[in-house]
């Protein structure tokens, strides 16, 4: 994700040395690098969050949690440096499931990619709608870890809040929308969710018409060096 253009001519006319930031979302935190422009790195930060259990076998974070970190990071990360931060890149967990409202508010904790309530979810998936539909559609037959199966989990259990969903997406395109304003993915970590027809490069109909969810609702797909787009200006 680019920096803005105005503060990159600022950053030349100045002669400032180009820096990069590269933000990997953990489980148990956020890892945060800055280098320069040949490589070299400057800082490395790392801000812990907590995780929760509500129930055997679940496991949840708030997204909140992941922001408040990330930015705090970012602040101590370019402290006293003279780098001009030209660039944003983010990496992280897979397959968790985060769920947006009209408003922009998270609508319940993110449900991890180590959570394991969707064996029923999974065992509709790989039996009744099938093994081998599900891998023409994606490649991929199901397993708990994966999207798809949560939002089935979440159709039929919080079927409330599942009414309210306007965007889906993946804990690390979470950090990347409120630092962008941007809903997107990269095709990598799409291909993880059951939902992405990997053959033909974009989402499946099939899949997401079993899962009872709208295109609208899914990021946009993006290759994984592709710019998404720039920094929102009151978060630069």
């Amino acid at each position: 994700m680019e920096w803005m253009n105005e503060q990159d001519e600022i950053g030349k006319g100045y002669g400032m040395k180009a820096g990069f930031i590269g933000i990997d979302l953990g489980t148990s935190a956020v890892k945060l690098i800055l280098m320069d422009e040949d490589g070299t790195i400057a800082k490395v930060v790392s801000k812990e969050y907590p995780i929760s259990f509500p129930h055997p076998g679940w496991s949840e974070q708030n997204p909140y949690d992941w922001y408040e970190q990330t930015i705090c990071g970012i602040k101590e990360l370019i402290a006293g440096s003279d780098l001009h931060i030209r660039g944003i890149s983010f990496g992280g967990q897979m397959h968790g499931l985060v769920v947006l409202d009209g408003q922009d508010q998270v609508i319940r904790p993110a449900i991890l990619w180590n959570d394991g309530r969707t064996a029923k979810e999974c065992d509709y998936l790989n039996h009744t709608v099938g093994k081998d539909i599900l891998t023409e559609e994606t490649g991929n037959i199901a397993f708990a870890g994966f999207t798809a199966p949560k939002l089935l989990w979440m159709k039929e259990h919080e079927p409330e809040l599942f009414a309210r969903i306007e965007k889906i997406m993946l804990p690390k395109d979470y950090l990347a929308y409120r630092l962008s304003g941007v809903h997107a993915t990269d095709v990598s970590d799409a291909s993880g969710m059951l939902l992405f027809d990997v053959k033909n490069r974009t989402w499946s109909q099939k899949m997401c018409e079993i899962c009872g969810v709208k295109e609208s609702q899914l990021p946009k797909i993006f290759e994984s060096y592709e710019v998404i787009g720039t920094v929102k200006p009151d978060v630069a």
